[in-house]
């Protein structure tokens, strides 16, 4: 890509010059010179058009720059030099620029993406080496330290594990593996270190599972024809029909190539490169990242959303919903008790009761604090003594909590529990759930007043949380408990229901991402493999942008599609005057020029916003 990049660019240098030097050349009357400095260039640039085009021809597909190229070919050997010469400036030109768009975009994700694991701790009689993954064989014992990715899939040496998996579940509190249980590759640590056995080398891991899924959803993903080819074959027939007619009626050759000269498609070159990039640049202020011109007009398409749940249509965080106790016990009392004790603990589950207590009322330093590490602790608040945890750690200090009732049914329907026991005797349970993000429902309403047919949650975590967010945001549609590949058969299925685009931020979105029309990844939390597998990453952890990015893309393909209709009509109008023989090649070609800068300034116009104020879906003038 960078090679390609710079291609583009050393082209474009070089028709530049040529077209300066042939210039300065002609003017002190060195006419050799001048053919030269000008036919060069311009036939190096019609080598790269021609391989271009053959291998579009050899994809199927059928692009404009034909007339570019016949106009180039023509021109030279016509002896309009100049004329040539000035027809591969436009073209060098709009190739740069859409390198440009793609090279920018590629710039913008690389801190991203380095985010993926690529080296392993292997411990080895009692020695600590950094190993590259694809070094680890089965049967390495691996340190995991906390904040950090499992490399390859594995058993718990020395635990226990406290692990984040909602980038391969959706589930969106820790979970904890023991001594003996597996852990999945792709997962993060999100507690103290622990030893990892690798029962799988991380080509055959979990996570190189759903990379292959990503990139064999890339592949059957349906090619999306460049804006300026859908044009080509109408604009080529007539274009070449009139070159035909008027050189056959009048017997000048030089009518024919006016014609072709002014029919060069400038702008369809010229102008849809830069008003996609200007709306590339607009999104990219505003927190968005899109890779490219195809992937903007993709997303100014799109017209079925598909969410993700876990970290995309909520935070990815716990959060206490309330608290159910027993026969004999206050539910301040409770809650202030157990969060007082949590305020020692840096479980995600912890933080959570901590911050819901704090809001009630002040809370209690805690003595003689005990944790065990994924179970919870036990402690003295004051006189009494408490223990916060699961019921696994009630029942192991004699403690056995209820079976039935109240207590134990929303325990049950809730996202997480924490039973809490006062004096050895099960007070209550503290009940979470994850948060919904605040503007999720905003997100919901913007898009629906896009003009959006179907929004549809896709998520792999359970029934009950899932349809309780999607009924709340009032989708069209939940589908729950979904593996990688089937969110990718579901992916498939709405296609019938429109141009789908889905939105996640997992390793098991990423298939997903890859597979629908257009993906998008929530790039500021995410997983660096969503992010790789989308088209469109959101750099902020703001869901709402995406309704930004929508609104500015439409807008961007707006204008260019303006800047299309406006350019070729003045193109056809020079076509005709070209036609009855008042319009030669270097004035054509100089008109044409014009025509450029015109459509060009009207591109440009999609760095800006519209008049009457911020794209659909932003809550504040203010960057991120």
């Amino acid at each position: 890509m960078l090679a390609h990049a710079r291609l583009r660019a050393a082209v474009l240098g070089l028709v530049v010059v040529g077209l300066a030097v042939g210039l300065v050349a002609d003017a002190l009357g060195y006419r050799q010179l001048t053919i030269v400095a000008w036919d060069g260039p311009a036939a190096i640039v019609a080598l790269v058009v021609a391989i271009d085009f053959i291998a579009g021809l050899w994809r199927g597909t059928l692009g404009v720059d034909l007339i570019a190229l016949l106009a180039i070919a023509a021109s030279i050997a016509l002896g309009q030099h100049l004329a040539g010469v000035i027809v591969a400036a436009m073209v060098a030109s709009g190739a740069a620029l859409e390198e440009y768009a793609g090279a920018r975009a590629r710039r913008e994700l690389a801190a991203l993406v380095s985010r993926t694991p690529v080296i392993a701790h292997r411990t080895r009689d009692g020695v600590i080496v950094d190993i590259a993954i694809a070094a680890v064989a089965i049967g390495d014992e691996l340190i995991i330290k906390p904040g950090e990715v499992v490399p390859v899939d594995g058993a718990v040496v020395q635990g226990p594990a406290i692990l984040d998996e909602s980038a391969l579940t959706g589930e969106p509190l820790p979970v904890t593996r023991v001594v003996d249980q597996t852990v999945r590759s792709g997962v993060l640590n999100a507690g103290g270190p622990f030893v990892l056995r690798g029962t799988a080398t991380a080509a055959h891991s979990t996570f190189e599972a759903i990379v292959r899924l990503v990139r064999s959803a890339e592949r059957e993903r349906p090619p999306m024809a460049r804006l300026a080819d859908r044009w080509a074959i109408a604009f080529l027939a007539v274009t070449l029909a009139s070159c035909v007619a008027v050189w056959l009626w009048t017997g000048e050759a030089m009518r024919a190539l006016a014609i072709l000269v002014v029919a060069t498609p400038c702008p369809l070159i010229l102008a849809t490169p830069v008003a996609l990039i200007c709306g590339i640049s607009r999104a990219a202020g505003r927190g968005v990242i899109i890779k490219g011109g195809g992937a903007l007009e993709r997303l100014s398409r799109a017209n079925v959303a598909l969410f993700d749940k876990t970290g995309t249509l909520t935070t990815g965080l716990p959060r206490m919903t309330g608290v159910e106790v027993l026969e004999g016990f206050a539910a301040a009392a409770v809650l202030h008790d157990a969060a007082s004790l949590e305020q020692v603990s840096q479980h995600a589950v912890a933080v959570a009761i901590t911050a819901a207590g704090a809001t009630a009322s002040a809370l209690t330093i805690p003595t003689d604090v005990a944790e065990t590490p994924g179970s919870g602790l036990a402690g003295l608040i004051g006189a009494r003594r408490v223990m916060v945890g699961g019921a696994g750690l009630l029942r192991a200090n004699g403690i056995m909590p209820p079976d039935e009732g109240s207590a134990v049914a929303q325990a049950q329907a809730a996202a997480a529990a924490a039973w809490v026991a006062i004096d050895d005797r099960v007070a209550g349970v503290i009940l979470l759930t994850d948060t919904e993000r605040p503007e999720a429902m905003t997100t919901v309403q913007t898009l629906r007043a896009a003009g959006f047919r179907r929004l549809v949650m896709l998520t792999g975590d359970r029934a009950g949380p899932a349809e309780r967010i999607g009924d709340h945001l009032g989708l069209d549609a939940v589908f729950a408990a979904l593996s990688p590949a089937d969110k990718i058969a579901r992916v498939r299925a709405e296609r019938a229901y429109g141009m789908t685009m889905m939105i996640g931020d997992g390793i098991n979105d990423a298939p997903a991402l890859a597979a629908a029309d257009i993906g998008v990844a929530m790039g500021a939390r995410g997983a660096a493999a969503a992010a790789e597998a989308a088209d469109v990453v959101l750099m902020v952890d703001r869901i709402d942008r995406i309704a930004e990015a929508i609104a500015i893309a439409r807008r961007a393909r707006r204008i260019a599609l303006q800047s299309i209709t406006v350019g070729m009509g003045l193109s056809f109008i020079a076509m005709a005057v070209a036609a009855f023989g008042y319009l030669p090649p270097v004035l054509g070609a100089l008109l044409q020029e014009v025509i450029d800068i015109m459509v060009i300034l009207n591109a440009l116009r999609a760095l800006g916003g519209d008049r009457a104020g911020p794209a659909p879906g932003s809550t504040s003038g203010v960057r991120a």
